[in-house]
């Protein structure tokens, strides 16, 4: 399942100042994620810390990059708070986002937090610290 790039996903202080810099250097511009309240099922560490996250994004030739400034409680505010900006998960393309999960479950992968629109897209992070960053699934809407 770990074999399609969709995204780099950097967690930073500030994403107005962040996105700036990104257009400075000619990598732009950047775009509103879907709304987060899309979201009809959610396993997450704290709801009102995901809901308040901010992303931005654009698609470059190969894959996307994303900007998060976290809200509180969440496990990007973790890792900002210990690690600063940065390189926080690498997500990757699914078909099947349910399977896949299932999938690593049954590898003996533990979940961090998921999400899944009305449609059946959404992601599915894994506690992955051997990793060095955070391994996410996702499907795309059909």
């Amino acid at each position: 399942m770990f074999n399609r790039m969709h995204h780099v996903c950097i967690v930073v202080k500030d994403i107005t100042a962040a996105e700036k810099y990104y257009e400075s250097v000619g990598i732009g511009p950047w775009l509103d994620y879907p709304p987060l309240a899309d979201y009809v099922e959610l396993d997450v560490p704290d709801l009102d810390g995901f809901m308040s996250t901010q992303y931005r994004y654009i698609n470059i030739d190969n894959m996307q990059i994303q900007l998060c400034q976290p809200g509180p409680g969440t496990p990007q505010a973790k890792f900002l708070a210990e690690h600063g900006e940065g390189v926080f998960h690498l997500g990757f393309e699914v078909a099947d986002c349910d399977a896949s999960e299932a999938s690593a479950r049954a590898d003996g992968m533990e979940v961090l937090m998921r999400g899944r629109r009305s449609d059946g897209s959404g992601f599915t992070y894994f506690d992955t610290p051997g990793a060095g960053v955070v391994l996410e699934i996702r499907q795309s809407p059909k």
